[in-house]
């Protein structure tokens, strides 16, 4: 049985998208993940919910991050103030979020989150930012997924923060779990996580042959350069995003000696790219 409640708060997240879960772990304790939106009617709209799992004799623990983006930690401060709870978030997060918001205690890899009788592994998930944290209940086979994956719209990987060797990883750490359900930060649970993210994984390696293919038809060019080819169907509003989509994949061939850069432009390196 799921212990895993989730409030879609309207939040300033990235469309088509319009809100981010706030999700409420436990029981009798519960944890409070992500207390998204820095808009006061949504909050007052988390408040009012969490007064009614009071008067049912639930009580909140504590507010969690998975990471520091705007659309996740928007309510944190005024979710503080009203509840007096401590903030708990990855050492990475919180430097990322000081001096505006507070983090009161640490979680790292290996540490175990309490929510009443269950206790969620803590699992460091960087690729999407570099604090990111999923959690695991190992005896349902549940994960808070936060923005390794979405159930709507998609995830941008925006360097530095956004790095695919590591979101690769993490993805491959998630999907070797054998998990049953995945709680993204946007849209409904996910029950299909194999599926699910041996597409993600397959969906960025083949954007990064796509990458590779259109910078060898070029002798020097910038990431921007490439995003009317790859992205031929967005409008060009949305450009700057998808360049920095190009850049990390860009940055993940450079690695691996395909590409290389002198400052902001990239060739492709001698050889075969594609080997």
């Amino acid at each position: 049985m799921s212990c895993v409640e989730r409030l879609a708060l309207k939040s300033p997240t990235l469309p088509p998208a319009t809100t981010t879960n706030c999700l409420l772990l436990g029981g009798v304790e519960f944890a409070i993940v992500d207390p998204a939106s820095p808009w006061k009617p949504e909050q007052e709209k988390l408040l009012r919910h969490l007064e009614v799992l009071s008067k049912a004799g639930r009580t909140p623990t504590a507010i969690v991050l998975t990471h520091h983006h705007h659309d996740h930690v928007g309510g944190v401060n005024a979710l503080r103030n009203a509840t007096n709870l401590p903030v708990l978030a990855h050492p990475r997060t919180a430097e990322l979020l000081s001096p505006h918001i507070a983090v009161d205690g640490f979680l790292n890899e290996g540490d175990l989150l309490k929510t009443g009788e269950k206790s969620w592994q803590v699992l460091h998930t960087p690729g999407h930012a570099s604090g990111h944290l999923c959690f695991y209940l190992e005896e349902t086979g549940e994960v808070i997924a936060g923005d390794m994956v979405a159930g709507e719209g998609t995830i941008v990987l925006d360097p530095p923060e956004g790095d695919l060797v590591s979101y690769l990883a993490s993805l491959q750490r998630l999907l070797d779990l054998k998990s049953t359900c995945l709680y993204p930060a946007h849209g409904a649970a996910l029950m299909d996580p194999e599926g699910l993210l041996k597409h993600y994984i397959q969906h960025r390696h083949a954007r990064t042959v796509q990458v590779a293919k259109a910078g060898e038809k070029r002798s020097s060019f910038l990431p921007l350069d490439l995003v009317p080819e790859i992205y031929p169907d967005i409008p060009k509003s949305v450009w700057p995003i998808a360049e920095r989509q190009v850049l990390c994949h860009l940055q993940y061939l450079v690695a691996q000696g395909k590409f290389e850069n002198d400052g902001p432009r990239f060739k492709a390196s001698c050889g075969d790219v594609h080997g």
